[in-house]
């Protein structure tokens, strides 16, 4: 039987935060991140009511009659997999615009209910919206809020000692941050619930959002799109398999972007640069998730390098993504790649506060020649660059020049030892 660990979500604090100044707090993200589990800690410590829409009655009762079915909700009320009931919205702004009071509902969704096409209505100015992803390594391993995205922002990088992670690299990449996954031993367990929640995620969220007839083509664009994580996007290699027409494959990419399965990194632009490449780049949701989709172990992993140095680029990036996601100020994320095929792996962008960008590599060594594209985003951003950060798998924080560093992948969650 397996055990449930509650771990500490930092956006617990932003959810209360949300709740005493805003009517409905929205937590959305992919199933099984947490959502469910974040909400009902904070509604339970509140008193708050508690109603899901897998409850296939409750989920009838609610779409036959929207209106009543709100009206007798509690005053203050979890609605579970709201997604699930998009006519749903209509009759909570009515409510709302009856009492404005903050906190009256927390709602979590598995898709962007934003974008679903049936929304009765996006209650803007009535709502806070907060992504919650799976977990991050800070969550998994119980320590303070991280201080990398101050440490970039600030251009105060920490040189020295930190350690380098090594075999446990691989293990986390694998791992991911899916609470039920991380809960079952390493393997055929682990496997198994990956398959059965892709499996789940077909058969039940995609019949409600779109109305699908290649369903069985999804779990292998997944696979595919897996493959090609932390690449550039080629919607063609992606169709190649499919006796599907690109733009048919481009509305099913859309549709695992709503399901928060895969990220679409935009490319960045600049008017002191002309040869840039605009396309955007992909990232599977979870280093976990691509994976299995992949089916690799560690050991597996750690003999393939060109896949390590995919899936591990998607691993950062979506930590840094996780870290964003409770940080104090609004970080954009992008890509670098010009004709030349210079690039940088991740640039954040924190508008007033200036930008830095991150580059990712596998190995334990650094070279200077490694810092060829942060040096040409410096060049081409000036006063808003703040620092050039290599992470790689060693031990120490090195300065390589002015606002250039490489440091150990560790440092993302991790203070100096």
């Amino acid at each position: 039987m397996e055990q449930t660990i509650l771990y500490p979500r930092f956006s617990y604090a932003q959810v209360l935060e949300a709740l005493a100044d805003s009517p409905v707090v929205l937590v959305h993200g992919p199933r099984q991140c947490g959502k469910t589990t974040l909400a009902r800690m904070v509604g339970d410590a509140a008193g708050y009511g508690y109603v899901t829409f897998d409850d296939e009655v409750q989920l009838a009762a609610a779409k036959s009659d929207p209106i009543g079915f709100v009206a007798d909700l509690p005053t203050k009320v979890v609605l579970d997999e709201i997604q699930r009931v998009p006519s749903l919205f209509l009759a909570i702004k009515s409510r709302v615009d009856r009492d404005r009071s903050p906190g009256r509902f927390i709602l979590t969704g598995s898709s962007n209910v934003l974008l679903v096409p049936k929304l009765a209505d996006s209650l803007a100015g009535r709502m806070e919206t907060i992504r919650l992803h799976p977990l991050a390594q800070a969550e998994l391993a119980g320590i303070a809020s991280p201080h990398f995205l101050d440490w970039l922002f600030t251009g105060n990088i920490p040189v020295g000692h930190f350690g380098r992670l090594g075999p446990e690299l691989i293990d986390r990449i694998v791992a991911g941050g899916f609470p039920p996954a991380l809960a079952r031993t390493p393997g055929r367990r682990r496997a198994i619930w990956y398959r059965d929640y892709l499996d789940a995620l077909v058969q039940r969220d995609v019949r409600d959002m779109a109305r699908i007839g290649a369903l069985d083509a999804l779990p292998r664009l997944l696979q595919l799109a897996a493959g090609q994580t932390a690449r550039l996007m080629n919607v063609s290699e992606l169709s190649s398999s499919f006796h599907l027409s690109r733009p048919t494959i481009r509305d099913y990419v859309s549709l695992l972007e709503r399901l928060f399965l895969i990220d679409s990194l935009p490319p960045w632009h600049s008017n002191r640069l002309s040869r840039l490449v605009k396309t955007p780049k992909l990232h599977m949701g979870d280093s976990g998730l691509a994976a299995s989709l992949l089916g690799l172990d560690a050991a597996s992993l750690s003999r393939d390098r060109g896949t390590l140095g995919q899936l591990l680029e998607t691993f950062v990036y979506q930590e840094l993504r996780r870290q964003a996601g409770w940080f104090d100020a609004d970080v954009t994320f992008h890509h670098y790649r010009d004709k030349d095929k210079v690039e940088v792996d991740i640039i954040l962008d924190c508008g007033a506060r200036g930008l830095s960008g991150i580059e990712i590599k596998a190995t334990a060594t650094v070279t200077a020649s490694d810092f060829r594209g942060l040096h040409k985003l410096k060049d081409a951003t000036g006063n808003r660059f703040r620092a050039g950060v290599l992470l790689y798998d060693g031990d120490d924080s090195v300065r390589f020049g002015e606002n250039m560093f490489a440091m150990p992948i560790r440092s993302l969650w991790k203070r100096q030892n």
